[in-house]
């Protein structure tokens, strides 16, 4: 497929600058990927499309607050960092993107809070943008990025027109979160609050876990037409023998094996051994899934909407049928419902 194919009409006002009042009370749609039929409902009615002995999947990434504001030295030039993932604890290196990239060379050093509380070298040019920085800090690791994450906000989509505010500190992170090492929140799982979770548990539905540490890569423009010649950032990722017993006793059972989220959806196709079932990994995955796709784990699929052009449209494409979702995006638009991280979801089943 064409990276053309992946454009439609969205207008600015629909994409959700903050999330509904009640995690679980935003808008859900349904759509049935064989029939093409949709239904409009409210999340937290979700639950009724499961049954006692299936399995939803999460991510139970943590998110870091990963935006810093420092100072060069010598001019005072502030400049935006954003932390992308720690390269080395014991010397305190981080891979980071740096604004204005220009303006950072080789061996300057930042300064980043009252009293420059943290000092940073940039002993690396990774990429145009990219810098690699060596913190200066006498303490232990521990205390280190206890005064590093102090320092931080929270870093929000590029497509958001506000600034990161004191309450996206807890709005954009899971009830669940518990493994740190993501910048970008699995956007599907916010919506789970602990009433539901606890309706599922009383209801019999089961849950399971991966760690799938999600970079800002899955917000990189895709510059190529042929998706075939695009390639994915690599991100860390983790699917445990324990979440690997749950899903294929439900598969072997013929229960539904809901994934909660594109980051998860992604992380279980990835560890889909050769006989179809689930297998343990862990290290790095750069999977980047279009249509078509051949999903054999996964039965259901809870995501958000998404932006033109994004990979999380691709993949959801790939789960629902092309002209499915494309059509049901259509709708969502003509009803009004809200995009993005902090914006409406849709179930696939």
């Amino acid at each position: 497929m064409k990276l053309s194919q992946f454009n439609y009409n969205l207008p600015a006002e629909l994409v959700a600058d903050h999330p509904t009042f009640h995690r679980d009370e935003c808008r859900l749609m349904v759509l049935n990927r064989r029939t093409g039929e949709i239904t409009h409902k409210i999340f937290k009615e979700i639950l009724e499309y499961f049954e006692e002995g299936d399995v939803m999947v999460f991510n139970d990434t943590r998110v870091f607050p990963a935006k810093l504001y420092g100072n060069k030295e010598k001019t005072g030039a502030q400049i935006e960092v954003h932390l992308l993932r720690e390269l080395n604890a014991e010397n305190k290196f981080w891979d980071v993107l740096v604004e204005p990239a220009r303006k950072i060379r080789i061996g300057n050093k930042l300064y980043f809070g009252d009293d420059d509380m943290l000092v940073a070298e940039v002993i690396d040019n990774t990429t145009s943008r990219g810098r690699t920085l060596r913190f200066l800090y006498d303490g232990t690791h521990e205390e280190f990025k206890k005064a590093l994450f102090s320092l931080g906000k929270t870093l929000l989509p590029p497509y958001f027109t506000r600034e990161s505010e004191d309450s996206d500190a807890e709005n954009y992170q899971t009830v669940f979160a518990r493994h740190e090492g993501a910048v970008v929140a699995p956007s599907a799982d916010l919506h789970f609050s602990r009433e539901l979770m606890k309706h599922m548990e009383i209801k019999g539905i089961e849950r399971g876990f991966i760690t799938l540490h999600s970079g800002l890569g899955a917000y990189r423009d895709i510059d190529v037409e042929d998706l075939t010649k695009h390639r994915m950032d690599s991100e860390e990722v983790e699917v445990g023998p324990k979440l690997v017993d749950l899903v294929n006793k439900a598969k072997d059972e013929g229960r539904q094996v809901c994934a909660v989220g594109s980051s998860v959806l992604r992380g279980i196709s990835d560890a889909v051994s050769m006989d179809g079932h689930l297998k343990s990994i862990s290290g790095w995955t750069n999977k980047f899934i279009f249509p078509p796709y051949d999903f054999t784990v996964t039965t259901s699929f809870v995501t958000n909407f998404h932006l033109p052009y994004s990979t999380m449209l691709m993949l959801t494409a790939a789960f629902g049928g092309y002209n499915n979702v494309m059509n049901a995006y259509d709708v969502a638009v003509k009803e009004g419902y809200r995009f993005g991280a902090y914006g409406d979801a849709m179930l696939i089943i």
